[in-house]
């Protein structure tokens, strides 16, 4: 695959993380891993967490969290803090430093991927 072509798939991959993580309502997280196999990537967890570090505004990050409903560290610990008070305002009860997934992880619509 050419330079090109990577570049091109990996701003195709970051527009469909973005596109669906905007679609999670207020109250509500999902996965990384979670958004890797809504977006037909199921082994990019990692690779959403890079999109989710440059995301542009209006994409609700905070959203986001880790597979055992973790919010994860961050290079600047204000971060994880600021995650943690967004979930919250949105009505998110963490129990140990962790969002309850079976009560607030968002299923999705999928019908919004192109097939």
């Amino acid at each position: 695959m050419s330079a090109t072509r990577r570049v091109a798939e990996a701003w195709r991959f970051r527009a469909a993380v973005y596109t669906l993580v905007r679609r999670v309502p207020r109250g509500q997280v999902v996965t990384y891993g979670q958004v890797a196999a809504m977006v037909r990537r199921p082994r990019s967890a990692r690779a959403v967490g890079a999109a989710m570090r440059q995301c542009p505004d209006g994409v609700p990050w905070h959203r986001v969290v880790n597979a055992q409903g973790g919010i994860s560290r961050r290079r600047q610990s204000s971060g994880m803090l600021t995650q943690r008070i967004r979930l919250e305002q949105e009505g998110v009860k963490l129990r140990g430093g962790r969002v309850p997934l079976k009560k607030y992880r968002w299923e999705g619509d999928l019908a919004w991927i192109s097939h």
